[in-house]
């Protein structure tokens, strides 16, 4: 019985010993294939940050691009009205109304560019009149810039050649939800020009500063 006891039980440890040591032989294999897939997540990983880097990259060069193409084409036609004007009708030309949102609450800046376009230019005077066309408290309404400033009539007129520019600030009222510029331009009677009255209306599409 001692025998079979002691073969038994060296039977059952040799067992024991080679089972903990395919255990151990399986367990490295596993350490190591998870080992292996970790480098390469990372691997990945990095490779997918670089990608990315290099996407975001591509497309703010793309939008660069893109600003100073459409800033050529804008000022390559901003400069043929004035020095091609007889691809254009008209006079006066209300060549663009810039609105800027401040960081202060409701107050803007605004820039208007106007433009002669005869062929024999001289002096044009007259007066511009600049509206907000949008909503308070939920009835239609129509502001006047000279009502939400402190400009007045003589900071808008104009007497210019070529081209000229007028700008200035203004504070909206807290309610008030603008959805239109309105810009009206009175060119005053001359000996070569009949007296002019015409009114242009934008959208309002802020810039941000």
């Amino acid at each position: 019985c001692l025998f079979l006891g002691y073969r038994v039980g060296n039977y059952y440890h040799y067992f024991q010993t080679t089972n903990l040591e395919q255990q151990q032989n399986r367990l490295e294999q596993l350490y190591q294939q998870n080992a292996y897939y970790v480098e390469r997540v990372h691997s990945l990983e990095v490779e997918l940050a670089v990608e990315q880097l290099a996407n975001q990259q591509a497309q703010a060069l793309l939008k660069k691009e893109a600003e100073l193409y459409f800033d050529i084409k804008k000022q390559l036609a901003f400069y043929e009205k004035i020095m091609a004007p007889e691809k254009q009708a008209g006079s006066v030309l209300v060549d663009n109304v810039d609105i800027v949102a401040t960081n202060t609450p409701n107050l803007y800046r605004f820039q208007v560019t106007l433009v002669q376009q005869k062929l024999k230019r001289r002096y044009t005077k007259g007066l511009i009149e600049l509206s907000f066309i949008g909503s308070l408290h939920g009835k239609p309404k129509r502001i006047k810039l000279t009502d939400v400033s402190t400009i007045i009539k003589k900071d808008l007129a104009f007497s210019f050649q070529y081209f000229q520019l007028i700008s200035g600030e203004f504070i909206l009222p807290e309610k008030f939800i603008a959805e239109k510029v309105a810009i009206t331009v009175n060119i005053a009677k001359s000996r070569s020009q009949k007296k002019i009255k015409f009114e242009q209306t934008l959208p309002w599409q802020p810039k941000i500063n």
